[in-house]
């Protein structure tokens, strides 16, 4: 083989060398983009970011939510060395529980018999008879009742002493309407929990019979349960007085909540499924567009398709829903993860 031969040979192996380096190369930014694009494409496969997403203004911790949640935490660093008990869930809200009981303030499910410490009276409120006990146990009551509650108890009382037959409108077994109920009955025994006309028809002769009825609201029910009892009442009664005393809160949380959903393809309501003024959102919510109940952003994963086909979200949250658990699912559907 002449020295030219040999010259050609070793280009052309050099050559054919730089193709496959080249090939090789153009293989691995192929493959490399295909994964990047198939990461992308998994990623919006999960929730497709909507077009927009708003936030309530009036979502999370209401005033009484917040008063007794930084006031509980604030009488266990204050008092270090003294036993803090909360009578019942502070709040309806399970990582606001479990942060209280990590800083070593913890929920009592019934009054012992002796006890020592502050016992603390949750933002629900309690009956005259219970604080009494708390007291006679041993422990020293501090009062968190929500003062709207508060009013609530004392309209109710009110009413009771002026000879009113008290009706209130709100669920029997909240604890809310327990108490409010175990005030108005330390002045008549005329007092009766109606979540709707049904619950108040079997009664009616004796309503009719009595010179005048008082009517009062748990603070987180829905003005459309309130409504159609007083119009059955306004038909059977002598005399009726009416008092509203449904929260501004939620109120105001109520009425945006359905003007935001009036312009939104999904609506995200977060809170506890125990919390009562979470629950009726949701239901307020469920009439006008595609709404869904969570307690946390893992629950979201239940919901990748609505998530995903929605151009507008909505989100709102209940009064003892925490701001970081709100961010946390506003956070989750805008990465998309």
């Amino acid at each position: 083989m002449t020295f030219g031969c040999v010259c050609n040979l070793i280009v052309l192996q050099r050559f054919i060398f730089v193709i496959l380096n080249l090939f090789q190369n153009l293989i691995k930014i192929i493959l490399k983009n295909f994964k990047e694009k198939s990461r992308v494409q998994k990623k919006e496969d999960n929730f497709k970011l909507p077009k927009e997403i708003i936030l309530a203004k009036h979502a999370g911790f209401c005033y009484g939510v917040k008063r007794a949640v930084e006031t509980a935490k604030k009488l266990k660093a204050e008092n270090p060395d003294k036993n803090v008990f909360v009578l019942g869930e502070l709040i309806h809200n399970t990582q606001v529980i479990h942060e209280l009981e990590s800083l070593g303030i913890k929920t009592l499910t019934e009054i012992p018999e002796k006890g020592e410490g502050i016992c603390v009276i949750r933002s629900h409120g309690e009956s005259p008879q219970v604080i009494e006990k708390i007291k006679q146990a041993g422990f020293e009551p501090v009062d968190l009742t929500c003062p709207d509650v508060k009013k609530v108890q004392q309209k109710a009382i009110e009413l009771a002493k002026e000879g009113y037959y008290v009706v209130i409108v709100g669920k029997s077994e909240h604890p809310e309407v327990i108490a409010i109920k175990a005030n108005a009955e330390l002045y008549t025994d005329k007092v009766v929990v109606a979540s709707s006309v049904e619950k108040l028809k079997p009664l009616e002769a004796e309503l009719k019979s009595h010179k005048k009825i008082g009517v009062v609201v748990q603070t987180t029910q829905r003005i459309t349960t309130l409504t159609p009892v007083v119009e059955y009442l306004t038909a059977i009664a002598k005399e009726l007085h009416v008092a509203n005393t449904i929260c501004a809160s939620t109120s105001m949380r109520q009425t945006e909540a359905k003007e935001l959903a009036q312009n939104s393809d999904l609506m995200i309501v977060v809170g506890s499924k125990k919390s009562a003024n979470t629950t009726h959102l949701a239901e307020i919510l469920k009439d006008i567009t595609k709404t869904i109940h969570i307690e946390n952003d893992e629950e979201l994963e239940n919901y990748i398709d609505l998530i995903k086909n929605a151009e507008k979200i909505s989100i709102t949250a209940g009064a003892s829903t925490p701001q970081e658990v709100i961010e946390k699912v506003i956070n989750k559907i805008r990465k998309g993860e």
